[in-house]
């Protein structure tokens, strides 16, 4: 048995979806910094490909009027005030488009995988990572040194690639400072541009494990027990015990409306004990018969006491008691089969009312009610 009750505390069954639906609400989403990175770097190269001569144009120009100042404007100094500010909007402008191309792959890089989310549990500070001893033991980790060797990996592949990018621009390089200056600006954002593509690419490579990793890393950490499933279940569906009560408290309630009806019926019909219902018609309102309420037992009977505390007529026919009980609901019509049996009882209670306002004469029970054999029950 102590087995048994280990291994079902194995987290082996895959996580619910109430439970990846909480941890969404936690803050706890699958996260890869590498796809990140890669969507920056990507951005950058295409930044400086896409931009690079709008940028460098700019940069010229800014350099040419930055070199060729007056006199006049180099001992004024409220002009050099000014001439600082609009070379600071100017150097701002020419950058703005490939700042604004970072800005959006910052953006779309986190997102792009566990999708957008904010959490105010993942904001609210976490006073117990304080804690220095707990802060050490996370720091020599099994964990944080495999993290540790992913990064020198990462770097040591990504320098690996910009060392050999860097090889073969290498006599490119040299010979930018015998280009013109607005040549070689142009010349160096090229190459820094196709660097920058070379490094990226690179990056892929590793977006492309690291992604399937966390994803799978993030399904791991929320892996049930079977014990951990059976619990939600219950939480979720509800205890039996609860689910009864429930059902208990519903049928308490629908009971107390039902009775809350019987003072507006216009006949009682019963077994004489063991049913009784409540019929309502309305000649004005109503198509059919209505059934306002029905019950066996103390219901039957407590039904009956309220017909009587309200003057009620009350009348004996076991077969369409049992009839109407067993095929008609409450607050439904009656079905078609008994529309002849009810309206005899219904043309008796009317009459019996005109009697006693002394209108006509007293109206006899019909003894032989029209109630089919298929909806006769013993």
């Amino acid at each position: 048995m102590a087995e048994d009750n280990d291994s079902s505390q194995e987290k082996t069954e895959e996580p619910s979806a109430r439970k990846l639906e909480k941890a969404r609400e936690d803050g706890q989403i699958p996260r890869s910094r590498d796809l990140t990175t890669t969507f920056i770097l990507l951005a950058g190269a295409l930044g400086l490909y896409v931009f690079g001569f709008f940028i460098s144009s700019r940069i010229v120009a800014l350099t040419n009027r930055n070199l060729t100042l007056s006199r006049a404007e180099v001992f004024d100094t409220n002009a050099m005030i000014i001439h600082l500010a609009s070379s600071f909007y100017e150097g701002l402008l020419a950058i703005a488009p490939f700042l604004g191309v970072l800005l959006i792959a910052s953006i779309v890089g986190p997102i792009a995988l566990g999708g957008w989310m904010l959490s105010a549990k993942a904001m609210a500070p976490k006073f117990n990572r304080m804690n220095p001893l707990a802060g050490l033991k996370r720091m020599f980790s099994v964990k944080a040194l495999v993290e540790l060797a992913k990064s020198i990996g990462k770097v040591a592949v990504v320098m690996a690639v910009a060392i050999v990018a860097l090889m073969i621009w290498q006599q490119d390089m040299m010979q930018l400072a015998a280009l013109e200056t607005n040549v070689a600006i142009v010349e160096s954002l090229l190459i820094s541009g196709f660097t920058t593509i070379a490094m990226a690419a690179v990056t892929i490579l590793i977006a492309a494990i690291d992604v399937p990793f966390q994803i799978w890393d993030h399904s791991k950490k929320l892996k049930m027990s079977r014990q951990e499933l059976k619990d939600e279940h219950k939480d979720t569906e509800g205890k039996p015990e609860v689910k009864g009560r429930i059902r208990q408290l519903q049928r308490e309630i629908a009971q107390r409306r039902m009775m809350s009806q019987v003072p507006d019926a216009d006949v009682v019909i019963t077994n004489p004990t063991h049913f009784a219902v409540a019929l309502k018609y309305d000649p004005a309102t109503m198509a059919t018969p209505v059934l306002l309420a029905k019950g066996g037992d103390q219901v039957a009977f407590r039904i009956r006491e309220i017909a009587k505390n309200n003057k009620i007529d009350i009348v004996e026919s076991p077969v369409l008691a049992r009839a109407i009980f067993h095929s008609s609901e409450v607050d439904e019509e009656i079905p078609a089969g008994l529309y002849m049996a009810v309206a005899q009882v219904l043309a008796y209670v009317f009459g019996l009312r005109n009697y006693r306002r002394g209108k006509g004469e007293k109206p006899a029970f019909p003894r032989d009610l029209n109630v089919p054999r298929d909806m006769r029950y013993d």
